[in-house]
């Protein structure tokens, strides 16, 4: 279980692991869409009740897993089927999530360029994996403590890449 939830995309081979990649997958999908259903909520459809609220949320959440997966156990499948691991297969889960996307708007006008996107999105990720790029970095926090004598002060800084802070 502790494998499952700590697990992450590119910690295997594709085509390998494909139930763990899923849920890696997912966690993210669920977490853009509690932060974009929090905001529809909030801000725009201001929903009343529990049920009408839970609704929301499972309108804005279950689509965007649905993608998700649908990207994840496309561009597998695709690996193990054809036999390459290329930006075809990529490809190919973009075209099923843009398809996915364009369901759910309930617009069929938007399924070739929602495809087209969503196809050429993963095709520029997956040659910036094979490049060696990363879009998103880890983050490393430095924790300062200021002790005074009424307050303890803590102040987090992010750290660039080369470890160097500058004081201004």
């Amino acid at each position: 279980m502790d494998r499952l939830l700590t697990y992450r995309y590119y910690d295997s081979p594709e085509g390998k692991d494909i139930l763990l990649k899923t849920v890696a997958t997912n966690k993210y999908a669920a977490l853009a869409g509690l932060v974009y259903g929090s905001y529809d909520v909030l801000m725009y459809s201001r929903t009343v009740g529990v049920v009408n609220t839970v609704a929301r949320y499972g309108f804005i959440i279950g689509p965007l897993v649905g993608m998700a997966t649908a990207f994840t156990v496309t561009s597998n499948v695709a690996v193990n089927i054809r036999g390459k691991n290329d930006g075809l297969n990529y490809f190919m889960g973009g075209i099923v999530a843009g398809s996915i996307f364009s369901a759910w708007m309930k617009a069929p006008v938007l399924a070739v360029p929602a495809a087209m996107a969503l196809g050429a999105a993963a095709v520029v990720k997956k040659t910036a994996i094979d490049a060696g790029y990363t879009f998103f970095p880890e983050l490393c926090f430095l924790v300062v403590t200021n002790f005074t004598s009424d307050k303890i002060h803590h102040h987090v800084t992010i750290l660039p890449d080369d470890g160097f802070l500058m004081d201004l």
